[in-house]
């Protein structure tokens, strides 16, 4: 932050904020379930707490000439009982708003917020200084010498890695990949979504990934990829299934920011012939661990922040950059069939863990979207879906079940 009190926008947020929309609103939800019912007015004091905490979500996204830029607000945070659509509309253009809300509804506290501001890993610290400060003040005494807090400065938390250390070896050729296959069929009307909330215990699906050698997260994935190719129909089993995997670059780079620093991956497959889950997973898995080395990250990272030092590019006025952005934007849309966002085991303080029951999240998107989240022996899945079929999503659980595993499932209503 400057002495004026503003902010830079990351390149992440940048595309968010030219590709917000109604269906697909760039915000994305963190659950923490609780034990007992919630008690607004304690959330409502928890949060103004925690926003002392993390004052970089008090800000206000404004226009400028050639680049949007955050700057410091006084809109106080109000916390509400849900009754909205997950992931809600948490910006619009000059209207002044905060960018993240916090909601409740029986156990469970929501944290919707808009993606430009940070990403999941800086999503999931602020949701869990609120559930901190909310035990502090349900149980006085009790957690009073409990802390979560990485010792970071201000000025780390709000730090754009991005900038800090990528964008110093210029400009590379992108390879060519090509168009995805996308799930057939209508999208859902009036720009909705639904969500799936998956169940499924952790010990039962790491087996079958242990049992294949493979990660957790490529074993759901090459599930997603059969999902996927059970709904294809036969003349298009020669485009590829390409599930995109966010990548927290705090694991590769020794960065605190609260902001975003991540990085997407692709996987890909072709269905050319049949194939065994265990066989695909493994495929997966190699693939995937080939792409998440530090110089393989460096070079991707590398070529997309040195963009924006292009003079002229620096120099186009913000609406035409944002056009640029939105047909970039689609393009790789078109090469992605799904997304994957393993937010992994989840480590409140252990002092709290007893009075805490479950995470999960969601995602907007235009394309399907899965999360996942683990706790306390539970692999939840948080799931949105743009289409009005849910093969895929039914061919996924569907699969796991058949295969063993104890699978629960929750999904919203929608309007058809």
């Amino acid at each position: 932050m400057t002495s004026e009190n503003w902010y830079r926008i990351d390149n992440v947020a940048k595309v968010f904020l030219a590709t917000v929309s109604k269906r697909d609103t760039r915000s994305f939800r963190v659950s923490c379930v609780l034990n007992e019912d919630i008690d607004p007015e304690i959330l409502q004091k928890a949060l103004l707490m925690a926003i002392q905490d993390r004052p970089q979500v008090q800000v206000r996204i404004r226009r400028g000439l050639f680049w949007h830029y955050m700057e410091d607000t006084d809109i106080m945070p109000e916390v509400s009982e849900e009754s909205d659509r997950i992931c809600p509309t948490l910006y619009v253009p000059a209207k002044a708003m905060l960018h993240y809300k916090v909601t409740y509804f029986g156990k469970r506290i929501n944290l919707d917020i808009f993606h430009a501001l940070c990403d999941g890993t800086g999503g999931l610290e602020f949701l869990n200084i609120i559930v901190l400060h909310y035990l502090k003040l349900k149980f006085p005494g009790k957690y009073e010498d409990v802390a979560l807090h990485s010792g970071a400065s201000a000025d780390d938390l709000s730090q754009d890695s991005y900038r800090q250390f990528f964008g110093k070896m210029g400009l590379k050729g992108s390879s060519s990949v090509r168009p995805a296959y996308h799930p057939g069929g209508f999208r859902l009307p009036y720009d909705q979504l639904q969500f799936f909330e998956v169940h499924m215990p952790t010990a039962e699906i790491l087996s079958k990934a242990k049992a294949a050698g493979v990660s957790l997260t490529s074993y759901l994935g090459a599930a997603w990829m059969l999902a996927v190719r059970d709904e294809m129909p036969a003349r298009k089993r020669q485009r590829p299934v390409t599930v995109s995997l966010p990548v927290n670059l705090r694991n590769y780079y020794p960065s605190h920011t609260a902001r975003n620093f991540f990085n997407n991956v692709n996987v890909t497959h072709v269905f050319d012939k049949d194939i065994t889950i265990e066989e695909l997973a493994a495929e997966f898995d190699a693939s995937l661990k080939s792409q998440l080395t530090e110089e393989s990250i460096k070079k991707q990272m590398d070529n997309y922040e040195t963009m924006e030092y292009v003079a002229p590019v620096r120099a186009v006025p913000l609406f035409i950059k944002q056009l640029v952005v939105r047909h970039v934007t689609r393009l790789v849309d078109k090469k992605v069939t799904l997304v994957l966002s393993n937010l992994g085991v989840q480590r409140p303080p252990k002092e709290v863990e007893d009075e805490i029951a479950n995470y999960n999240g969601f995602c907007s998107s235009n394309n399907l979207f899965s999360t996942i989240f683990s706790y306390k022996g539970d692999t939840t899945l948080g799931i949105s879906s743009p289409y009005s079929n849910t093969g895929v999503v039914k061919n996924f659980v569907r699969g796991l079940a058949e295969s063993g595993v104890q699978i629960t499932v929750y999904a919203t209503e929608v309007v058809r």
